[in-house]
């Protein structure tokens, strides 16, 4: 069985190699990187950053400023409860509804439980978009 699983993993290496797939470098000298630029690059990531391993996620380090443009968690948390304190979701049609002549809610006085339904209402329907900075609409994957 191990001689088997070795065997297709050869010929899949080879085929790879055979197809061009497996270059390691763009051949576009302009876009490359020295080994030396990416130490650095490695480097000056891991002097900002650890890992986390309750999230499994890379976070900065206390006292290290994010990157320009980038928004910071509690930026993010606010854009998410304005959202939600405007809008609320219609399990009918399946599609968050604006609050129309309704005050917005307070999200303080929502129970925990509401907040995390709604917020995970909301994740399902929306994406953070990097270019814009804000939430936008999943596209809707069409049936077949």
């Amino acid at each position: 069985m191990k001689s088997w699983s070795m065997h297709s993993l050869f010929l899949a290496c080879v085929l790879c190699a055979a197809s061009g797939q497996l270059a390691a470098q763009p051949s576009d000298n302009s876009q490359e990187k020295t080994r030396q630029q990416v130490k650095m690059e490695r480097d000056e990531f891991l002097r900002t950053h650890r890992w986390d391993g309750l999230t499994e996620t890379w976070v900065l380090k206390k006292g290290v400023e994010p990157p320009a443009g980038v928004k910071s968690r509690a930026d993010m948390k606010a854009e998410r409860d304005k959202f939600l304190s405007n809008n609320r979701w219609d399990d009918v049609q399946g599609v968050w509804v604006p609050r129309k002549g309704q005050p917005p809610r307070d999200i303080s006085k929502m129970s925990r439980e509401q907040v995390r339904s709604e917020t995970r209402q909301f994740l399902r329907t929306h994406e953070w978009d990097e270019i814009t900075e804000s939430y936008v609409q999943k596209p809707i994957p069409k049936k077949k």
